[in-house]
């Protein structure tokens, strides 16, 4: 038996919590109460503080950059680096204020779509439907628009470790018909809303670890997670590219359709794990090279720790 007592070090966890809770909660009240075109000014500013005054994760995003545009010399890698940090800081902004700017009656204002018919076809299948996109563009705008516009979505998230955080959060996007559904243990929940013909959000472009599925990305091999493809393959449920990217200036996107895997009509040699997860990743290579200012290079996507085979041995000469 311990002779120390745990209730300190839980008081002491619970006190951090509050305190994280209360600092997010205050961050988030100024930023709402800031002008966007302010905020917008101030993420300039910050970008260029994150590039050149203190590089954060300079050197993964230069890593990144080297393999997905090897063609790019020094001044186009800065000024996508500097370009992607401005974009990192106005989208903290524009998910703040969507709230109180974006409404049912004004969101054609603030978001256009492309490929509305996709959208249409997917949206209304009695099977349900899973969007799966990346870290790319304001991809938080999905989800939100969508409820918005009477679908409500089902997330696919980690459970943050601060419980008060994770309720604001869950309030947050539940304001607009976004509900979340736990990354571990929420595999229940997650087919109870597709039996339902419900739609699920993935973010889809995470290191798949060891054990993950290997596809190649921006020519390269990237290990992916297999549960998105094989819950379209055992549960005949379609999936969806989709994204969301920035467009005029803040609070001014386009939403796209990319394309849709449906396994009812899929030729025979796509319906393997693979295969389905090199097609969701294909897609998501097109819309990334088109916008890379918009995509988070911020983590390692290549991570390769397969052990390599041994050099077969010369055969002997006669």
């Amino acid at each position: 038996m311990s002779l120390v007592s745990e209730e300190p070090l839980v008081n002491l966890l619970t006190v951090r919590h509050l305190l994280e809770y209360l600092a997010v909660r205050v961050f988030v009240c100024i930023v709402q109460m800031l002008r966007l075109e302010t905020c917008q000014a101030m993420a300039v500013r910050l970008a260029w503080l994150f590039t050149d005054v203190f590089p954060v994760r300079k050197a993964v995003v230069e890593e990144n950059f080297g393999i997905a545009f090897p063609e790019w010399d020094a001044r186009r890698r800065h000024a996508c680096r500097l370009a992607m940090w401005e974009h990192l800081f106005l989208f903290i902004a524009e998910i703040a204020h969507a709230p109180r700017r974006i409404h049912i009656t004004n969101y054609r204002e603030y978001i256009d779509f492309q490929n509305r018919d996709i959208f249409a076809q997917v949206m209304f299948d009695k099977r349900g439907v899973v969007f799966v996109t990346a870290h790319f563009g304001v991809f938080e705008i999905l989800g939100f628009n969508s409820g918005l516009t009477g679908f409500p979505t089902y997330s696919v998230a980690r459970t943050l470790d601060n419980p008060y955080l994770e309720a604001f959060i869950g309030r947050f996007r539940g304001a607009t018909g976004q509900h979340l559904i736990p990354k571990d243990g929420g595999s229940e929940r997650l087919l109870e809303v597709l039996s339902h013909g419900g739609i699920v959000g993935v973010l889809a472009d995470q290191h798949g670890g060891k054990k993950g599925c290997w596809i190649e990305f921006f020519g390269k091999p990237a290990s992916a997670h297999k549960a998105i493809a094989l819950l379209s393959l055992t549960n005949d449920v379609p999936l969806c590219v989709v994204s969301c990217r920035r467009t005029t200036g803040p609070l001014r996107f386009l939403q796209q359709a990319h394309a849709v895997f449906d396994p009812r009509t899929a030729p025979p040699e796509m319906l393997t794990v693979p295969a389905v997860t090199q097609w969701f990743t294909s897609e998501f290579e097109k819309f990334i090279r088109e916008t890379p200012e918009q995509y988070w290079w911020l983590h390692k996507r290549w991570k390769d720790h397969r052990k390599k085979k041994p050099a077969a041995e010369p055969a002997a000469t006669a």
